[in-house]
């Protein structure tokens, strides 16, 4: 059996999404993003965080740790996070990263989701933060073994909302552990506590035009409705953001599936318009049949609609329509 037109929508919506993720594991898009938003970056140029700082090759597939090799894959698709203990939770996109400093690099784990729902019946900052809280906790037997926990790797999980509420439109939010002294002035070394970040990126209902900076960029690739060419042309010449053949693939399917949705949505909803609007003229000419019985020859409402043969079920709409009418 064929998909219905919802079906059909919804089936976009989903490849949209993963085409979404493509994109956004770009090196580029994401040294922009690491950029404004993680403090060990502000200082890099986007270059060297896309070439130096980020590990591994962006691809299609699963997300490989492979702590005892030192090997990492940056991947676009939902990655998995299981422990023996553990449930399973899945990750748009996670990548190692290694943060400039004056002594040792510091490597980071990083999470990015791009997010459709702003309010999915809880809130998503107590999401945002447990993906960081699992992502700690997975390090154990692969980051760290027994009781070497200075070993263990700071963490952050960003998060893409591109339908916010009106409040939080255009806001760019970030939430760690602080050090506060009760009684006395004992500092921690910040490396110590320092250890997951979650920050909120939120976009809106503007065209990226009106913007500037990373809202700007996000906005664009994610919500404006303009060629895949300029998206490309504008990524490259104002956000540094290298042309490569996988970005342009991607930034031209995210735009023919969201062409694509916007058509069928637009269709569905005329021809329900239709529907209803037939609907509407079927029930006022019932409605009149009914009320000049009712006239003419003195009949109840239900005696009207038994000689009319109304169906049953839409009796006691027509009943309520019609007594309104007589009131």
């Amino acid at each position: 059996m064929l998909p219905s037109e919802d079906q059909q929508i919804d089936q976009l919506k989903t490849a949209y999404d993963a085409i979404c993720k493509k994109v956004l594991s770009e090196k580029g898009i994401i040294a922009n993003i690491l950029k404004s938003c993680v403090k060990e970056f502000e200082n890099s140029s986007i270059d060297e965080i896309a070439r130096h700082c980020i590990q591994g090759t962006p691809e299609v597939g699963t997300v490989l740790v492979e702590p005892d090799a030192n090997v990492t894959r940056i991947q676009s698709e939902q990655t998995e996070d299981k422990t023996l203990t553990e449930g399973t939770v899945f990750y748009d996109i996670r990548f190692t990263a290694l943060a400039p400093t004056n002594g040792k690099p510091i490597e980071l784990i990083i999470n990015i989701e791009a997010q459709n729902d702003f309010n999915p019946g809880y809130p998503l900052l107590k999401r945002a933060i447990y993906y960081c809280s699992r992502l700690i906790s997975s390090q154990y037997g692969t980051v760290f073994t027994k009781s070497h926990y200075e070993k263990i790797q700071k963490v952050y999980s960003i998060w893409i909302c591109t339908a916010p509420t009106k409040t939080w439109a255009y806001t760019i939010t970030r939430y760690s552990m602080q050090e506060e002294n009760i009684i006395g002035q004992a500092k921690a070394p910040r490396s110590d506590y320092d250890l997951l970040t979650t920050i909120l990126i939120c976009l809106g209902k503007k065209r990226y035009t009106e913007l500037t900076g990373l809202l700007k960029m996000l906005n664009m690739v994610l919500l404006d409705n303009i060629s895949s060419d300029s998206k490309v042309k504008t990524l490259s010449e104002e956000f540094k953001v290298e042309t490569t053949p996988h970005l342009e693939k991607g930034v031209a399917e995210m735009c023919n599936l969201s062409e694509g949705i916007e058509k069928r949505g637009i269709s569905i909803g005329e021809a329900r318009g239709e529907a209803r609007g037939e609907a509407k003229e079927r029930d006022s000419i019932t409605v009149k049949h009914v009320q000049a019985l009712m006239r003419k020859s003195g009949l109840t409402v239900d005696a009207a609609m038994d000689i009319l043969d109304v169906p049953k079920a839409d009796r006691p709409r027509y009943a309520e329509i019609i007594k309104k009418g007589i009131h």
